[in-house]
């Protein structure tokens, strides 16, 4: 008689316990990950309407090169808003809403400094993809450089049709190398052409406490 008792409690027991499992399985779908996230591949998701930031990568330092010579700047920030951050694989995108430049000198000749290094008409687009590479690009940035020079001072306007670089997650960073760029106005002096680099990171998510470190998936 008790087995009989003992037995049908165990086969009662087992069953509650399978459908437990069973409306836990249905109650708890699986996580979906974005194209961004912070703390690591995987982790919560970025919001939309976040501010991601990031200042120079360690050691690194903005340069616009041409023929005539180089501008190079030893401080840099971004900031952008994301406004898309799709499941994964996909493209998140953002508006870059700042960028500047600072602690920044020159090799032209005939310059005796930079006054100023400005990105006009913001805000831009700016895309990070998960495909290979995660690559990583900003739509029509114009960029004035204006030098002090021994006569007063000269301003060139420059505009890329996009930056195109990428972004790791080993370091965190979004990598611009020699991406090309053209005159929009200024007096002939100002180089017809040239290249910009950059390396900024690690991209912190502001938006969140402790502003975590940016992933892409």
């Amino acid at each position: 008689m008790f087995k009989r008792v003992i037995g049908a409690t165990l086969t009662a027991v087992a069953a509650l316990t399978a459908l437990a499992t069973a409306t836990a399985a249905v109650a708890a779908p699986a996580v979906t990950h974005h194209v961004l996230t912070i703390n690591r591949v995987g982790g919560a998701n970025v919001r939309v309407g976040a501010i991601l930031k990031a200042n120079l990568h360690s050691g690194s330092t903005v340069v616009f090169a041409s023929s005539s010579g180089k501008v190079v700047c030893k401080a840099s920030l971004f900031a952008v808003k994301v406004t898309k951050n799709p499941a994964k694989p996909g493209t998140a995108v953002a508006s870059l809403t700042a960028q500047t430049f600072s602690k920044c000198t020159t090799t032209f000749s005939g310059a005796t400094g930079v006054k100023s290094v400005k990105l006009n008409h913001l805000p831009y687009k700016t895309t990070i993809s998960d495909s290979t590479g995660f690559p990583v690009a900003v739509t029509g940035p114009t960029t004035t450089i204006t030098l002090n020079t021994t006569v007063g001072t000269l301003s060139c306007t420059y505009h890329a049709k996009a930056a195109k670089g990428h972004a790791s997650n080993t370091t965190q960073t979004i990598t611009f190398s020699k991406q090309p760029f053209s005159k929009s106005s200024g007096p002939s002096a100002c180089p017809r052409k040239g290249t910009f680099s950059a390396a900024y990171g690690p991209v912190r998510d502001t938006s969140v406490m402790l502003s975590p470190h940016v992933f892409v998936n």
